[in-house]
């Protein structure tokens, strides 16, 4: 550059640039490209860093039949990424494109979920309003994505099982409102927005939970297709309701409240909270979307054992982002767990061992979904998807 501005005196005070103006435009060339490759593997090394992106070794899941285990890269639980990372290499191995699939279906959930709540009056505005505010708040649609591909495993459609997917989520939306409230979890901040006590106020807050809990059975009853049998909308009407009984949402939910600050907690106690709390809806999801696609008792069974493994794999993840991501990232509060003295799984088991059983966990969900065969490769992803999860 100095040669360029003044090369008489550049020459006189650097010999080196005694050189043809084509040599020196030749060496300034590489120089900028010398540049410009340092800066792309610093801006790599930052992201990598950041779990924006992995590298290669480290980028894909392994399935081990040998121990029966999802070896998530290869030193365990792969550091959480962005979306386009967390497809598992179980959705490279069926030829499931599961970002793909992710995607399309939460359109199409979101799609039926904002017509599922509508207000026909003046009278109902605000309860309406407060409904939809939570249901329509965002989210990863986990729950409905479950129910259908269960149904399609087995036979049916999207269309067969759309109102099973909604009521799935609105019950699901229901035990967010009502955790958050201040008898409960007392959080103000839910998928980064203030939750719904905080912005309507906690009296039309329960009222909007009880709602949509009870539209969730009778979403199903109206807006199932008249093609399904009508047994089988019936069963799922019960299986609904057992997820939110006592010896489910409700139950875990008492057994979660009892176990804060509480010594001597063991992980038999965490399992069986978590398998009727967080456990109880995903099985609910599952086996639904699999009644409804007309699944042999055998079949349901199985998906019922897959959706156990994932819903206690759902929470061994929950816990680990926890105190590993921000509220920024995760929409909610951050550490909440440490500061009521939660008992979690990280605090039974440490972070390694926490990561560790979340890869137990998704190898067994994985192994029961062998009697499906090849059909059964967007749940054996999504069990992926679930411990491998951001937020």
């Amino acid at each position: 550059l100095s040669f360029f501005i003044s090369p008489t005196k550049s020459t006189m005070e650097y010999p080196a640039l005694r050189r043809s103006p084509r040599a020196l435009l030749r060496d300034f060339a590489v120089f900028v490209g010398i540049l410009f490759l340092l800066a792309a593997v610093i801006h790599y090394d930052t992201k990598v860093q950041s779990g924006v992106v992995q590298p290669s070794s480290a980028k894909f899941a392994s399935f081990s039949r040998q121990k029966g285990s999802f070896a998530l890269g290869a030193k365990g639980l792969i550091k959480p990424t962005r979306c386009d990372a967390q497809v598992s290499s179980m959705a490279v191995e069926t030829g499931i494109d599961l970002k793909e699939y992710l995607t399309s279906k939460k359109q199409n959930v979101d799609l039926a979920l904002d017509a599922s709540i509508q207000s026909n009056c003046k009278e109902t505005d605000k309860i309406c309003e407060a409904m939809r505010y939570s249901l329509l708040a965002g989210g990863k649609r986990i729950r409905p994505i479950l129910t259908i591909a269960a149904c399609e495993m087995v036979g049916g459609t999207e269309q067969d099982c759309m109102a099973a997917a909604i009521a799935t989520e609105m019950i699901h939306t229901m035990s967010l409102i009502h955790d958050d409230l201040p008898s409960m979890d007392n959080d103000d901040l839910r998928r980064g927005m203030p939750t719904s006590h905080v912005k309507y106020g906690e009296d039309v807050a329960i009222l909007a939970g009880d709602a949509l809990l009870s539209e969730s059975f009778a979403h199903v009853a109206k807006q199932t297709p008249k093609s399904v049998p009508a047994d089988r909308i019936v069963e799922v009407i019960r299986i609904l309701g057992d997820s939110v009984g006592p010896v489910g949402l409700a139950g875990g939910q008492i057994m979660d409240l009892e176990c804060e600050g509480k010594q001597g907690v063991k992980q038999e106690d965490l399992v069986w909270i978590h398998r009727h709390k967080t456990g109880a809806l995903l099985r609910a999801a599952v086996a639904s979307g699999a009644t409804i696609g007309g699944a042999s008792d055998s079949e349901v069974d199985a998906c019922i054992k897959y959706a156990e493994s994932i819903g206690l794999a759902f929470q061994v993840a929950d816990d680990i982002l926890d105190v590993t991501q921000s509220a920024e990232v995760l929409g909610k509060t951050a550490g909440k767990d440490e500061a009521t003295d939660k008992t979690t799984y990280v605090k039974l088991l440490g972070l390694e061992g926490a990561r560790a059983e979340a890869q137990r966990l998704a190898g067994e969900a994985i192994k029961a979904l062998e009697p499906f065969g090849e059909k059964a490769g967007t749940l054996k992803a999504l069990a992926g998807y679930i411990v491998n999860r951001n937020q």
